[in-house]
Formats: C-alpha cells, sequence, structure tokens
C-alpha cells in the first residue's frame, strides 16, 4: 500500500514539473539564453538546474503567496550569476592548440639557418644520382612511376636511389649531431 501511495505522489510531482516546464519554460529559456548571450548550452543547463531546484524544493504549484514564476526567474539569475563567479575565479581555460601553436610560430632564425645549413651539406654528401632521385620524388611531390618517367629510369632504380640517398642523409645527420 505505500508503494502504491508513493508511486503516485512521484507522477504528481512528474506531471506537475512537466506542467511548470510547459507553461513557463519557454520565458525562462529566453530569459536565460539572453544572459548568457546566446550561449545555448549553458542556457540549457541553467533551465535544467533551475527545475531541478523548483522540484526539490517542492515549488512546483504556487502556494502560500508565493508564485512559481518570479522564484523560478529569480533562482535561474542566481545560478548564472554563481556560474559567472565561479569562472572569473579560476584561471582562464586553454586548449592546446593555440599555445603549441605560438611556441612553433616562434622558431628561431638563427636556428633554421643553422639547420638548412647542414641539411645542404650533408645533401652534398650523396651521389648526383641520389640528389636527382630526391628532387624528382620528395621535392617534386611525385610518385616513384612519375619521376621514373621524369628522369628516363626504371622505377625500381628511383626506389632503390631514394633509399640509399635517405640511408645516407640520416647516416651524415647522425654524424653532424654527434660532433
Amino acid at each position: 500500500m505505500t508503494v502504491i501511495g508513493s508511486a503516485s505522489a512521484v507522477s504528481s510531482d512528474e506531471r506537475a514539473l512537466r506542467d511548470l516546464y510547459l507553461k513557463h519554460g519557454p520565458a525562462l529559456y529566453s530569459y536565460i539564453l539572453r544572459m548568457l548571450g546566446g550561449d545555448t548550452h549553458r542556457t540549457e543547463d541553467i533551465l535544467q538546474e533551475t527545475l531541478l531546484r523548483c522540484w526539490s524544493k517542492k515549488a512546483l504549484t504556487d502556494s502560500d503567496g508565493m508564485a512559481v514564476r518570479p522564484w523560478m526567474f529569480r533562482v535561474a539569475r542566481n545560478l548564472v550569476i554563481d556560474a559567472h563567479r565561479t569562472r572569473k575565479a579560476r584561471p582562464t581555460e586553454v586548449s592546446g592548440d593555440p599555445w603549441l601553436g605560438d611556441m612553433s610560430a616562434e622558431v628561431d632564425l638563427i636556428e633554421r639557418m643553422l639547420s638548412s645549413v647542414v641539411v645542404r651539406e650533408a645533401l652534398r654528401s650523396l651521389t648526383p644520382a641520389q640528389r636527382e632521385a630526391l628532387q624528382a620524388t620528395i621535392f617534386a611531390d611525385r610518385t616513384t612511376q612519375q619521376a621514373a618517367e621524369v628522369l628516363g629510369v626504371p622505377q625500381g632504380t628511383v626506389k632503390s636511389r631514394v633509399y640509399y640517398a635517405l640511408r645516407n642523409l640520416k647516416a651524415t645527420l647522425a654524424e653532424e649531431r654527434a660532433a
């Protein structure tokens, strides 16, 4: 018997909350949306929290001389203010992208110049055929088949020249780093 009574009480509360939302929800949503400058996600959160507080306080209908609508608007306003204060109290949130981009944008020009000199010297250590294969493939952004047609050699030759060129470059640059 107790279970049935509590189930009907829950359903009447749910019905009252739904009716409250249907009656005051659109106006409350617009009010909160204006306060939040158009942020629909935060508006929905504040609206939900306002309705949750109405439900937990059993303030689902006008009673005891208290009108629900002004109380709901006051609760929503206070929630917006609290959220704003909380956000101001914390450090500004940043994603990883901007500061990582700033770090990479601040490449030291001298370091860049030195790196280009080292790479240029490493390229000079290659045979002319290896340099030509790298130029025709990697630097010209061509496939090995396209490079083979441009160079007039078989595709397998281009592949092997690129392979040995990259292997020699790696070894030369490792020696430079160790020195």
